[in-house]
């Protein structure tokens, strides 16, 4: 329980997008939300996670536990991400590249969120087809996804880092 508590404690949560929809009855209207909630540590550690119910409150409630459960490792290098990188998801298409120190964390919409709780600090980013909050998340997460460092490039090619880059 304590340790559960801990855990909970650490995350960052940021709320993307919250939406209401109304059903239409004899009685009037019915309405119910749905959040768009992004959670992480700074650390490289980041989820997401889409909630709905009758109340906003637990709509958020239940996206951040969703994110939470969600969350995954993202490789960084030091305060940018380590390569240029494209995520996709359906008509979601957003461009990842890495910024020398200082720039900052050039993004939009419902990209800012996710990179600034995973803890990149300078990073260029360009969303180059839909606006809509849900899919930009999605193909953020996708690209972030992507990011390898050296190390891995090398075992995944069989090499050394140091006979990948030619220092042999």
């Amino acid at each position: 329980m304590a340790e559960n508590k801990i855990q909970a404690q650490e995350w960052q949560e940021k709320v993307v997008s919250i939406r209401r929809a109304a059903k239409v009855t004899t009685g009037g209207k019915r309405f119910r939300f749905n959040a768009l909630v992004v959670v992480g540590n700074g650390k490289g550690m980041v989820g997401f996670g889409y909630g709905k119910a009758n109340e906003m409150a637990d709509a958020i409630r239940k996206a951040k536990d969703k994110a939470i459960k969600a969350a995954v490792k993202i490789n960084l290098k030091g305060t940018t991400i380590p390569h240029e990188v494209i995520g996709k998801y359906k008509s979601g298409v957003v461009l990842l590249r890495p910024a020398s120190k200082g720039t900052g964390v050039i993004a939009g919409g419902a990209v800012r969120p996710l990179l600034e709780l995973v803890g990149v600090h300078d990073v260029l980013t360009k969303s180059l087809r839909s606006t809509n909050s849900m899919n930009l998340v999605k193909a953020t997460m996708n690209g972030l996804m992507q990011l390898m460092d050296a190390k891995e490039v090398a075992e995944r090619r069989g090499l050394s880092v140091e006979k990948m880059f030619g220092k042999e």
